[in-house]
């Protein structure tokens, strides 16, 4: 891994755009290149070592539940306040968070009065997809750090002015992709840069996950209590239906990403963590639907390809999503290949090695991390170098997915320019890159 004053040489570089970032080289283009400027609004709160970091979780049905909890175990931090957009759901969570904690927490059904309270330091963002960016940017602005779950855009054009908020307001924004700080993973990498499987010229990600059909609820009345308004956001207002809250709507392009920029993002980002590459050049991406007759607009099963022809490299992803075999035990994960060996990465916490023609095993490990704790150091220290989940790469892991996707909904292969971040001669793909902003939610052109 590189070394601490290697990683602050990269932060200041990457504020005036040239270099890449921990987790693979990225250029910024034209729009990120010049240097930005330190906030002059927001101070910076300076924590001491007894000091409570208090924190807002947003999103509490799924993955917001696990963030509760995790800050929860962490010295000198304290879950203040829950919001939620769903105010049934919300009081749910806080009648068990004070059975289970034996203290009272905040509820709030907007995010925005939250950003006004200069009680909460931070947030955690676990609401939907088309939501990440948005949120993350105006708690930026907020003089709030953020840790937001993956993916952490909807679109690539969110990733750029994401970082450009994270530099501007000096945030410390983490993406919440945990195996980042797993010591396994982490030697895994450092295997990789050091040649122990040769030279590593492929990966792949694997995500085959058991994905049930859905059906089609149709419209119905939207239920008490969920303001419907705030929870469509940035997205179109369309009539309500069950088949989108609370988790459904991960199979939806409005809101989703489909399970390449779901579960998948844990795989794209180490794919190109490991290979130390950015994004690519050339994209091509199919699948369909071949098994359910349900509601689902993304794909059940998709093939992506990454070409890097001047780094000689090639990331393939796939998403299968019922029965299926694994490969080499690996069901959720990746596989690096070399021309020693190849490396096997089972979920987010253990690596294993195999070498030659006869694949004799090599070194292996079991080991996890905590990602929550990273982020709060760094919050502490105020000190985005000790991130291991930069901003930088919750925008590459989630555009390489967003790339794939643009793909296969165009059926066709992409070029695309990795500096600019623009696809060459395809005007129809350069229109994806972003979507329509439904107001008053929109994505800030001046941040």
């Amino acid at each position: 891994m590189k070394s601490t004053q290697s990683r602050r040489q990269f932060l200041a570089a990457a504020a005036s755009g040239t270099v890449a970032s921990l987790a693979a080289p990225i250029a910024f283009g034209k729009e990120l290149a010049q240097p930005v400027s330190q906030p002059t609004i927001i101070p910076k709160k300076v924590f001491g070592a007894n000091d409570r970091i208090r924190v807002a979780v947003l999103g509490v049905n799924g993955r917001g539940k696990t963030h509760i909890e995790e800050i929860m175990k962490q010295p000198n931090a304290v879950v203040a306040a829950l919001c939620d957009p769903d105010l049934h759901l919300l009081k749910q969570r806080a009648k068990s968070f004070e059975e289970k904690y034996t203290q009272k927490v905040a509820i709030e059904q907007d995010f925005r009065t939250l950003y006004e309270n200069r009680d909460i330091d931070a947030v955690t963002l676990a609401t939907p997809n088309h939501w990440h960016a948005l949120q993350a940017i105006w708690a930026c602005q907020a003089g709030k750090d953020v840790y937001v779950e993956k993916p952490a855009t909807h679109n690539i054009y969110e990733g750029r002015k994401l970082i450009e908020a994270a530099y501007k307001y000096n945030r410390i924004v983490q993406h919440g992709v945990q195996l980042r700080s797993s010591e396994a993973i982490r030697e895994a990498i450092t295997h990789l840069r050091d040649g122990l499987i040769g030279r590593v010229y492929m990966a792949r990600g694997l995500v085959y996950r058991w994905r049930p059909d859905i059906g089609n609820q149709g419209i119905s009345n939207i239920p008490e209590g969920l303001d419907y308004d705030l929870w469509c956001g940035p997205a179109p207002m369309v009539p309500f239906t069950k088949n989108l809250v609370h988790y459904n709507w991960h199979w939806h392009w409005n809101y989703g990403n489909g399970d390449v920029g779901n579960q998948g993002i844990h795989e794209t980002d180490l794919c190109m963590w490991g290979l130390n590459v950015g994004l690519p050049e050339r994209i091509t991406s199919m699948g369909g639907k071949f098994l359910w007759d349900d509601c689902k607009e993304v794909p059940e099963i998709q093939t992506s390809i990454y070409h890097y022809p001047k780094q000689k490299k090639i990331i393939q992803f796939e998403v299968r999503n019922w029965c299926t075999n694994l490969e080499d035990g690996a069901g959720v994960g990746n596989i690096f290949y070399g021309d020693k060996g190849y490396m096997v990465i089972n979920g987010y916490d253990s690596y294993e090695t195999y070498f030659g023609e006869k694949r004799e095993k090599g070194p292996a490990r079991v080991a996890g991390g905590d990602h929550f704790k990273n982020w709060l150091d760094a919050i502490r220290a105020r000190d985005m170098a000790i991130q291991n989940g930069p901003v930088e790469s919750g925008h590459l892991s989630s555009a390489l997915a967003h790339l794939g996707n643009i793909s296969y909904r165009l059926g066709r292969q992409l070029e695309f320019d990795p500096v600019a971040e623009r696809f060459v001669g395809d005007e129809d793909a350069n229109n994806m890159l972003s979507r329509e902003y439904r107001a008053p939610y929109l994505l800030p052109e001046k941040i």
